[in-house]
This record gives C-alpha cells, sequence and structure tokens, in this order.
C-alpha cells in the first residue's frame, strides 16, 4: 500500500453469514465456510502489509442461544480449520492467541485450541487473536474480580488502581489496544466487543455482508483508517495550522 501507516491492531467484528446465505438461498452452514475463507484471506492480507494483531470476533457468548445445530457446525468447523491451519501458521511465523472463556465449549475444541496455541507460541509475527465465546462485559467483570481479589489479600492498594491497573487485568493485557475495528453486514454498534480497548479505537462499517468482505474491501478499510486524524482527545498540529 502506498501509505505507510499500518493500523497495528486491527479488530473486526465478522457479522452477516446467515443474511449471505439467506439472500443467496443457500443453509446458513454454507455461510459460515464461506466466512471462514474470508476470515483466512484477511489474515493473509493484515500480514502481507504488516498489521501487528489481528483480533476475529469468531463467537460470543451470547452466540449459545442460536440452535444447537448451528453451535455444532460452528464447533467442528472451527477444529477442522485449525487442524487444517496450523502448519501454515507455523510456516509463515503466525502465532495464534485467543481471548474469551472456556465454560461450555467441547473439550475436544478446547484440546485443538491449546495445541494450536501452544505450537505457535514462540512466533513473533502477525498475532491471531481469535475472541472465542467472548463477552466483553465478562471480561470487565472478571477483571473486577481479579482486582478485588488483589486488594483483599493485601496484593494491591485500592488507592493504587487506575486504568493501566484494569487494562493489565483483562483477557488483551499483553496487546496494544485497536487501531481500527471493522464491522461488516451493515450494523454499526459494537455488541459487547472489546469495550473497554475501544476507547479511542477508528471505527468503520460496511454493508458488505462478511462472506463478500474480500481483500480488496479490507484494503479499502484500512485506506479510509489511513485517511483520518487520530487526536486521542487531543488537538494534533494539523489542527492548529487550521485555526
Amino acid at each position: 500500500m502506498k501509505d505507510k501507516r499500518i493500523p497495528k491492531h486491527v479488530a473486526i467484528i465478522m457479522d452477516g453469514n446467515g443474511r449471505w446465505a439467506k439472500q443467496h438461498h443457500l443453509p446458513r452452514t454454507q455461510g459460515h465456510i464461506e466466512g471462514a475463507k474470508r476470515a483466512e484471506e484477511v489474515v493473509d492480507f493484515a500480514n502481507s502489509i504488516g498489521v501487528k494483531v489481528l483480533t476475529l470476533f469468531a463467537f460470543s457468548t451470547e452466540n449459545w442461544h442460536r440452535p444447537d445445530a448451528e453451535i455444532s457446525m460452528l464447533m467442528n468447523l472451527l477444529k477442522i480449520i485449525l487442524n487444517k491451519k496450523i502448519d501454515k501458521f507455523k510456516n509463515n511465523n503466525l502465532q495464534f492467541q485467543t481471548i474469551g472463556v472456556s465454560d461450555n465449549v467441547p473439550i475436544p475444541i478446547l484440546e485443538t485450541i491449546n495445541k494450536v496455541k501452544e505450537e505457535t507460541k514462540n512466533n513473533n509475527g502477525l498475532i491471531i487473536n481469535l475472541a472465542f465465546n467472548y463477552g466483553a462485559r465478562r471480561e470487565i467483570v472478571d477483571a473486577i474480580k481479579d482486582i478485588a481479589y488483589r486488594v483483599k489479600n493485601g496484593n494491591l492498594n485500592i488507592n493504587e488502581i487506575c486504568e493501566n491497573t484494569v487494562s493489565d487485568a483483562l483477557y488483551t493485557k499483553m496487546l496494544p489496544d485497536p487501531d481500527l475495528l471493522i464491522r461488516t453486514s451493515g450494523e454499526q454498534r459494537i455488541s459487547n466487543f472489546l469495550l473497554w480497548q475501544l476507547s479511542y479505537t477508528e471505527l468503520y462499517f460496511t454493508d458488505k455482508y462478511w462472506p463478500e468482505f474480500t481483500k480488496e474491501e479490507f484494503e479499502k478499510a484500512i485506506s479510509d483508517y489511513q485517511k483520518r486524524e487520530r487526536r486521542f482527545g487531543s488537538i494534533t498540529a494539523t489542527m492548529l495550522k487550521r485555526e
């Protein structure tokens, strides 16, 4: 890309698989299969342009309310993809991580996830961070519990609690906050995703369903990001010149 101002951390809400399938008179399962293909393309493109962290919202804590057959299909699809791509991750120096909780997740799925995480933990290229069985409110509650426990046990003075204390108690404590959030399918909401971490993130919404979100669409999102002037609540030198 011409502009080298590449976001270090891109987060994506991959939305619209089911609606894409319905639009094309296909079963919802086919939408998820096509969505998985787009995820691989996005990973490859992010890696090629120098993104450091790519967080993909794959399965939320609320998704357990979906039909059992669809949940089972999603779990098996993830297992198949991870087993198929583990060699690619290793050969391309990609590190696989997850954020979320293990509640309700079938043991074979957890075993596959942990296997891929273990075998790629020493890679230092693009971090593929899968938000799986994840909910931001649950994450914040878990962080509060962790901080409260440390205070109770005398390991933390309550007057020392600051924003960094909270950040360091989140699932993403080892990752930078996202620079860019992308959501597909025309919806313009956060949907319980990285609520704390998105405080100063640039937001990009597209009407494209996730199975339509090609490399070219991703490049459009990056280009749009590069045109923006991030201020983090302050005034930039460029703004001063305009006055």
